[in-house]
């Protein structure tokens, strides 16, 4: 009877000191995640109160421009950022954009192509557009004079648009980053007008901006990616430049 009893004891006490083995190692796993050193720049980051996006929503998808050569400047000029931080006000919008976004659109979801920025890198920016001519007078239209700053070296901008089903995203009419008309929200009736835009890249066009909307956050007149959760003069107030 004894040895019975001890026989079928055994796969209860195994599955004891199994589930202890993956706790011990579970901890373990947490600790060594927690010890990894994150890039400086998201240390500063962090430490002047922003929060990485898909910490609040994993579901949202990144793939910062500036940390490839898919970019104006045709080079990484984020280097070990491959991040999106906003601040928390702007990163729970997000979320709540996001949420609107799958509610009227099921399957789709937000792709981040920039938000917080180094103003470091404001610099770089601006400099790249006297490669490209641009004039002089033309140069904010497309980058903020980074001796004020941009919405986005604030943490309170965020460059972004729609992906379909399988991450796809939906044709806008333009690559991120373009130069011109075709990428103006302003000049969408025109470009229409002119067959230069079809009526379903203004509506995809449509999909990501109600969404953002509707969530507090404003459309940029020039480019249909860029979307501001405040004044520029109201995020100076607020928060501290991103050096």
């Amino acid at each position: 009877m004894v040895k019975g009893i001890h026989f079928f004891m055994r796969p209860a006490l195994l599955l004891v000191c199994s589930m202890g083995f993956l706790s011990s190692f579970g901890q373990k796993d947490s600790k060594v995640r927690s010890t990894v050193k994150l890039p400086e720049v998201e240390q500063r980051m962090i430490s002047q109160g922003l929060v990485n996006i898909q910490e609040l929503d994993p579901a949202i998808l990144v793939d910062l421009k500036y940390s490839t050569t898919d970019n104006f400047v045709g080079k990484d000029v984020y280097g070990d950022l491959t991040r999106a931080y906003l601040q928390p006000e702007m990163g729970a919008r997000l979320v709540q954009a996001h949420k609107l976004l799958q509610k009227a659109n099921p399957g789709y979801k937000f792709l981040v192509y920039d938000a917080a920025r180094p103003n470091s890198v404001q610099y770089e920016l601006w400099k790249a557009l006297d490669l490209l001519k641009i004039p002089e007078a033309s140069k904010t239209q497309y980058v903020a004079d980074p001796k004020i700053g941009s919405n986005h070296n604030f943490g309170c901008a965020i460059d972004l648009t729609v992906a379909d089903e399988k991450g796809v995203p939906l044709d806008m009419g333009t690559k991120y980053d373009f130069f011109g008309p075709l990428a103006y929200p302003r000049s969408e009736a025109e470009m229409l007008r002119q067959g230069k835009l079809t009526s379903k890249q203004i509506a995809n066009r449509k999909i990501l901006r109600a969404a953002m909307t509707q969530s507090g956050f404003t459309q940029n007149t020039t480019e249909w990616w860029h979307y501001d959760g405040m004044s520029k003069k109201a995020a100076r107030a607020k928060y501290g430049m991103i050096k």
